[in-house]
């Protein structure tokens, strides 16, 4: 009866606590309500995937649908064919496709020839640009439906034929449409799934709650099994404790006595029920039994125990009279206060050992940090012997000798190897015995050993003679490596070493060597990653006379990051430069900053606009992280930034894009500096977001400063104080591009640096008037030959006579095909720099194609000459057209 009332009482039956307790699961009716729950979701969520499901299937068959009708109706609209064959077709048709366009709802209608060339775009910069898509099909009479992802997206593209009267392809129109645009049905039908599945959540929840709360109500929340499990635990509890457990009713009988209250007090086998005066207990012991008042931590001598007891009455708080007294042997206790003051010790040593060792990722410091714990405390005396492999990052050798790596005592006069001493331990020694077995030794007596002082008789007198009587050695251990042996020494302590200071040695050289382990991975990893990434950076700067450069690459400390930088020769005497920086350190970010730096190389023969090529890079950059993030593994880019500039000597004009990139300085040849206004554009691989290009004009003389973050950023300083401080040190630097380099360097680069720095120094040369030559060409054959008499005129007044022949025949084939093939207007370009440099620009953006005439051919073969005379050849295309540009070495 008191028992029910108390766990009525007591326990936790209240209705709130109850439905808590059903909640958890633990009951039968909270593992009904989670599996209702449960059921609940997974229809939510089928009915989720289904919608959406159902709705990009319609999507994308209404994209393909409508892009399919459109570029159909555009295709065979009246006065296609006329416009197609036309003079102009763009402006005919540029019109009218963006008005079909707004009209059907469709993101582009691009009409183009038999050759793919663009002449409608809803973006007039791409018009007269190759078509990207498979147009093979369409050629021969088809119609082509692709799904791509764009620049805007998910989409379906149409590519419809343009027929002539006879039934021949005259040209192609497509029209394309994002997925994205024809949906939106599940938006407007998934708040109807959430509101429905969430009020059978509710309903569910609710009538779960109500049948979990009457059987807690009816059952106090436990079950036979629960109540026989909690008795049995209430008996094995009461008289498995080391304490004595009485209970003495109001009478000063005796109701309960535990084992260890009979093993204390000597109790007789029914001295339950018995009044406690009745047991042979000492009268004070059994006056306190029976007068039920509060005791705290008494003593009583019972025989030969001193036994803490105490004692609290049953009835404050409404219970039956009597009162419960525990006993503990303080005999006992106090002998083990002892063992546990020096337990408490060594895991306090244990844990700061774990704090204060391996707080840096260098080799020799973890090994010193290791000594450092262990001397005073443990040892007098303590050394760390590593392989020399260990210490520059590689596995160990067993064959080769061991380096004194570390070394602590309590007196600097030790008689033990130095620091840097190579040595070669002999195999009766005991750090000869560990190293080879992998196993500790413990000497606990040197004096009485004579296996140690083989190793070196003379110091082994010394080692006595200074007082050194015990020694424990215990191998670094990393798995299965034994990275080098640690040894530690007894002088002043008057006790040896004993079995004891053996396990806690043991586990003191464990905790280190996870430590030494974790830095010598780190060494090698470090010194790939640097060897890696000093092959992937540029080892010497390209040939040019536009810029004098210098640069500066510096690695952080605390590993090899992803920053890079290049200079570029293009064509027209014009230089690239290009800094980037990849966000990270260790190999992956030296990997990654190589499929840059060489993606950019790539891109820059094509002579793209720096916009351009940054989108492109862009592009990479998200299909990098595509393809790796598949890759079960391996890790995205998280992040990478890129500054590409252009500077054309002829013009002075320098072309800059950035995304995500710190602002290039500019430091005018009065000394002013200033941080030129770039659209930042975002980060690469972002995506999402054009980029934007900044043109101006740099006097000669001007000093172009890029940069990466490392230089500017730290953790102590914002930004705007470190370009400040970059201000202040370029505007106090030397005029040569060294002088810049060592004064930023000098003021910005702190002691250790956390992240990678890159510097790049370019001052501005002129090609002048006198090096270049220019003329306009009518369209008319019969001027190619006044072209080249004036070529052959300016080439005597330069000295190259030599080249008058090779010029000639060049500038006859590029200048005739442009007059033939080219639209007006037309202008001839020659540079005398490092090399001579023929230029012809038109105002079409059809480039020519070198390929191999056939005998019967009439002509094919102007290009493959000019191929064959010339160092190099290619195009560039331009805001109003291209230019065919050809070198040839000056002798």
């Amino acid at each position: 009866m008191d028992r029910s009332r108390r766990g009525e009482t007591t326990g936790p039956r209240g209705p709130v606590a109850g439905l808590r307790s059903a909640l958890t699961g633990r009951s039968v009716a909270g593992q009904v309500f989670v599996l209702n729950v449960v059921i609940v979701l997974l229809l939510v969520v089928a009915a989720v995937v289904a919608l959406v499901l159902q709705v990009r299937h319609d999507s994308e068959t209404e994209a393909r649908n409508r892009s399919v009708a459109v570029a159909a109706t555009f295709a065979d609209s009246p006065g296609m064919v006329q416009a197609l064959r036309g003079p102009d077709p763009t402006a005919v048709l540029q019109p009218r496709a963006e008005a079909a366009r707004e009209a059907t709802g469709v993101d582009f209608i691009v009409v183009m020839n038999t050759d793919g060339i663009r002449y409608t775009h809803p973006e007039p910069d791409r018009i007269g640009r190759k078509f990207v898509g498979d147009i093979g099909p369409a050629l021969a009479g088809q119609t082509v439906t692709e799904e791509i992802t764009g620049t805007i997206g998910p989409l379906v593209q149409a590519i419809v034929p343009v027929t002539g009267p006879g039934g021949e392809v005259v040209g192609l129109v497509s029209a394309g449409i994002t997925t994205e645009n024809v949906g939106g049905a599940a938006d407007r039908q998934l708040p109807l799934v959430l509101i429905a599945a969430g009020i059978a959540l509710a309903l569910a929840t609710a009538g779960t709650a109500l049948v979990s709360r009457r059987l807690l109500r009816q059952t106090h929340g436990l079950g036979p099994h629960e109540m026989t499990r909690m008795y049995e635990h209430h008996d094995a509890v009461l008289h498995a404790v080391r304490e004595g457990v009485l209970i003495v009713d109001g009478e000063g009988t005796l109701l309960l006595a535990n084992d260890e209250a009979h093993r204390l007090l000597d109790l007789p086998a029914d001295a339950e029920g018995r009044h406690v005066l009745e047991l042979g207990l000492d009268p004070d012991t059994a006056a306190l039994l029976d007068s039920s008042r509060v005791a705290t931590d008494e003593v009583h001598l019972v025989r030969d125990r001193l036994l803490a007891v105490n004692q609290r009455p049953t009835d404050i708080e409404g219970g039956p009279p009597g009162s419960v007294a525990t006993l503990r042997d303080s005999t006992e206790l106090r002998a083990l206060s002892g063992r546990a003051e020096t337990a408490r010790e060594r895991l306090n040593m244990l844990y700061e050992a774990g704090v204060g060792i391996g707080t840096s990722l260098d080799v020799t410091r973890t090994a010193e940090e290791l000594t450092e714990q262990a001397v005073p405390r443990f040892a007098d005396y303590a050394t760390v012997d590593l392989y020399d492999a260990v210490l520059g990052g590689g596995e160990p050798e067993p064959a080769t000798p061991v380096l004194r790596t570390a070394l602590s005592g309590i007196r600097r006069d030790m008689p033990l190897y130095p620091v840097g001493r190579q040595i070669r331990f002999v195999a009766s020694s005991p750090q000869g015995h560990t190293l080879r077995t992998g196993r500790p030794v413990l000497e606990p007596r040197l004096d009485q050993e004579g296996g140690w002082r083989a190793q070196d008789f003379e110091r082994s007198a010394h080692v006595l003679e200074h007082g050194i009587r015990s020694l424990i050695t215990v191998p670094l251990r990393a798995g299965s490596l034994v990275l080098g042996v640690v040894s530690f020494w007894r002088a002043e302590k008057p006790e040896p070493f004993d079995a004891d200071d053996l396990t806690l040695a043991e586990e003191l050289v464990a905790r280190a060597a996870v430590s030494i382990d974790n830095a010598r991975r780190y060494t090698r990893e470090h010194s790939m990653a640097v060897t890696l990434q000093r092959s992937l950076l540029p080892r010497t700067l390209p040939d040019q006379d536009a810029l004098d450069i210098a640069y500066r690459y510096l690695p952080a400390q605390a590993g090899v990051g992803g920053d890079w930088f290049d200079v570029l020769p293009l064509s027209g005497a014009r230089v690239a430069l290009v800094v980037g920086d990849v966000v990270g350190h260790g190999l992956h970010a030296a990997a990654t900053m190589g499929r840059l730096r060489t993606a950019v190389h790539n891109f820059a023969t094509l002579d793209l606009p720096p916009d351009e090529l940054v989108t492109l890079l862009d592009e990479l950059v998200g299909r990098i992280d595509q393809d790796e993030t598949a890759e079960a593994g391996s890790a995205p880019v998280t992040g990478a930034t890129c500054l590409y500039a252009i500077y054309d000597p002829v013009s002075r004009a320098c072309v800059i894009a950035r995304a995500g990139h710190p602002p290039p300085a500019l430091v005018r040849p009065d000394g002013s500096v200033e941080f030129l206004d770039v659209p930042a554009g975002p980060p690469l691989g972002v995506g999402g977001l054009p980029f934007e290009a900044t043109q101006l004009e740099l006097p000669e003389g001007s000093r172009l400063v890029l940069y990466t973050d490392g230089l500017v950023e730290d953790r102590e300083h914002d930004i705007d104080v470190g370009l400040e401080q970059l201000r202040g040190a370029l505007e106090t630097a030397g005029e040569s591009p060294e002088e810049t380099c060592r004064a930023v360097l000098d003021v910005r680069l702190p002691d250790r640096p956390r992240d990678d720095v890159a510097l790049l120094v370019a001052r501005t040369r002129a090609l002048g008037p006198d090096r270049v030559a220019e003329w306009q060409v009518p369209s008319d054959p019969a001027a190619v030959g006044q072209v080249r008499s004036e070529v052959t005129r300016r080439l005597a007044q330069w000295g190259l006579d030599d080249l008058a022949f090779t010029t000639e025949l060049i500038l006859s084939e590029l200048v005739t095909n442009a007059i033939r093939y080219g639209e007006e207007p037309i202008r001839v370009r020659v540079l005398h720099n490092r090399s001579l440099i023929c230029e012809v620009f038109d105002s079409s953006s059809t480039s020519p194609h070198l390929r191999y005439a056939g005998m019967t051919d009439e002509g094919g073969r102007g290009l493959f000459l000019v191929a064959q005379v010339a160092e190099r050849w290619g195009t560039r295309y331009t805001s109003a057209g291209k230019v065919i540009w050809a070198e040839q070495p000056v002798p």
